[in-house]
């Protein structure tokens, strides 16, 4: 069980970010492999994004800014979303 903070990568669209709620999918750094957890780095570390976690947060939820995904990283992610919403 997560307890405490946990980083979020933010996959609603930019013009939408003014809303209350923002769309995120959710960090581990121990969820195992898988073909819908891409690997991105946040800072100097190695984490999965947990696209079937897919959820809403309150905007005033949300912390500091901490990066920006690389393109290929924001690619991984966007075909892990459609592979779990099957958008294909």
């Amino acid at each position: 069980m997560q307890h405490g903070s946990r980083f979020a990568v933010i996959v609603q669209a930019d013009d939408l970010l003014a809303l209350s709620t923002i769309v995120i999918c959710p960090t581990s750094t121990s969820t195992p492999p898988a073909s819908f957890h891409p690997e991105v780095a946040i800072g100097d570390h190695r984490t999965r994004v947990m696209c079937e976690m897919v959820g809403e947060v309150s905007a005033r939820l949300l912390g500091d800014q901490i990066g920006r995904l690389t393109v290929a990283e924001m690619r991984s992610v966007d075909d892990a979303l459609e592979l779990v919403l099957d958008l294909g």
